[in-house]
């Protein structure tokens, strides 16, 4: 096994220890940490080389990834005085149980899907489909609000990991998903601020009662 597939090893582990984890810091250390082995992956994948852009991307992205997102989410933890779920809508042993059963969908999936570019490694199409499934999965089971921009932030990761590694141009790929991720962080703050503020608790399924 090659340094590129422990990368993608490591990537997978992180999403299942992100299903199975109630404590939501332990959750954004998890997200911090993949968002800095696909920031590793960038530089080894030669999908941009060791070229001043790849370098660039890479270290970019590990730092918003592994740094700044996870410092405004830590932040945004302490403003809420909240430290775990504990009455997710999926439990954790089930999405534990999802995650697995999503590697296993996308490992079918991409052995069967057509590549126009070969990729760095044959693990690199699944583990991009588990994370994105992961991150879905992440945003529609749990309530905590932290917890679901988690997921989009693992929605993210599993994007890039797919465009890094496929796409002719990464770095535009990146660059627009990355816009797109920062405003859902942006309003998801903000959303998190208001429920607090005026529920005691940071549970989106209270914004129901915000329709009258």
């Amino acid at each position: 096994m090659g340094f590129i597939e422990i990368l993608l090893v490591l990537v997978i582990v992180t999403d299942l220890a992100l299903l199975g984890a109630s404590r939501i810091n332990s959750c954004i250390r998890f997200a911090a940490a993949q968002g800095i082995l696909l920031g590793v992956l960038t530089l080894v994948s030669g999908a941009e080389g060791h070229t001043l852009r790849g370098i660039a991307l890479a270290i970019v992205s590990a730092g918003v990834k592994g740094v700044l997102f996870p410092a405004l989410m830590t932040r945004a933890i302490r403003e809420a005085r909240v430290r775990r779920e504990i009455e997710p809508v999926v439990g954790y042993t089930t999405s534990v149980l999802v995650g697995v059963a999503s590697l296993a969908v996308s490992l079918w999936i991409s052995s069967r899907l057509p590549l126009v570019r070969p990729a760095a490694s044959t693990l690199v199409v699944p583990t991009a489909f588990t994370t994105i499934l992961v991150g879905l999965f992440l945003i529609l089971s749990r309530k905590k609000a932290l917890n679901q921009v988690t997921g989009y932030l693992v929605l993210e990761n599993g994007i890039y990991s797919f465009g890094v590694a496929l796409v002719e141009a990464p770095f535009l790929v990146e660059l627009g998903v990355l816009l797109d991720v920062f405003v859902a962080v942006f309003v998801m703050g903000i959303t998190i601020f208001h429920i607090n503020r005026t529920f005691d608790r940071i549970d989106t399924d209270l914004l129901s009662s915000l329709k009258d």
